[in-house]
């Protein structure tokens, strides 16, 4: 459970204990002021329980214009994760590591630890969520969840979607897609006492399954972010608390 002494918003403390818990994430490598924006504003109508956006001051201070929803800052660098702090924002994340993949950056087990510890040291009381990056096979990616916990990580994030290769369309694709990352959260689930989130690859007809699998919530980025109208965004939103709601609807009656 993330402590007390951390400042966490207290309705997004209460939603992780609801496991109702819906990030919308902007990309931390996304610095496009209209397309976080959109981004943002979609989120709040749509009813998300906290944003992530990259970990710009400027971009933090937009947000913070835009909405009285949490705001998650992502970055690889502890410095600036604590301008960013500094700006604004309320909770922080080391992460978000697709879109490095791509570029042939990888993230091993004592990369992620080192920052945790650097980050630790400069921000000693402001909530941490650490992602475990999917490259690592599943033993190690639990193994590396138990470490961050103790070096003071307050949520687990899961990612795996850029490893997914769909072999069908339709429905069954979209399972496909969120295997690793649901595979992920279910095994880290079983070890830690801290919240976890699954993200990447996710979808509305995933999302279910995470919280199924034993996350507190999910995060879901280019499923929003990628879309090109502000409406359209909204709406897959809405869909995606629709189906954390058809969750907790299920909890509530068994």
């Amino acid at each position: 459970m993330i402590s007390k002494s951390k400042s966490m918003n207290s309705q997004l403390q209460q939603a992780f204990v609801r496991k109702n818990v819906l990030k919308v994430i902007s990309g931390l490598n996304n610095f496009d002021r209209d397309r976080v924006a959109a981004t943002v504003k979609a989120a709040t109508a749509g009813g998300a329980t906290f944003v992530d956006i990259a970990a710009d001051p400027e971009l933090v201070r937009m947000a913070r214009q835009l909405t009285d929803l949490p705001i998650c800052v992502s970055a690889v660098e502890p410095e600036k994760l604590a301008m960013a702090i500094a700006a604004g924002a309320d909770l922080i994340e080391i992460g978000n590591f697709d879109s490095f993949y791509a570029v042939g950056r990888r993230f091993e087990a004592e990369e992620v630890l080192a920052l945790t510890r650097q980050t630790r040291a400069l921000l000693p009381d402001v909530t941490l969520s650490v992602t475990v990056p999917h490259i690592l096979t599943l033993d190690r990616q639990v193994a590396l969840a138990e470490a961050l916990v103790a070096e003071g990580a307050d949520i687990i994030q899961t990612e795996g979607g850029t490893s997914a290769a769909p072999q069908h369309p339709g429905t069954l694709g979209l399972i496909e897609k969120a295997a690793p990352t649901l595979a992920a959260a279910r095994e880290i689930s079983q070890v830690v006492s801290v919240p976890v989130l699954c993200a990447s690859g996710l979808s509305d007809v995933t999302v279910p399954m995470a919280i199924a699998a034993g996350a507190s919530g999910v995060g879901v980025g280019s499923a929003i972010n990628q879309l090109n109208s502000e409406v359209a965004m909204v709406a897959a939103v809405r869909r995606l608390v629709e189906a954390l709601a058809t969750v907790s609807t299920v909890e509530a009656i068994v």
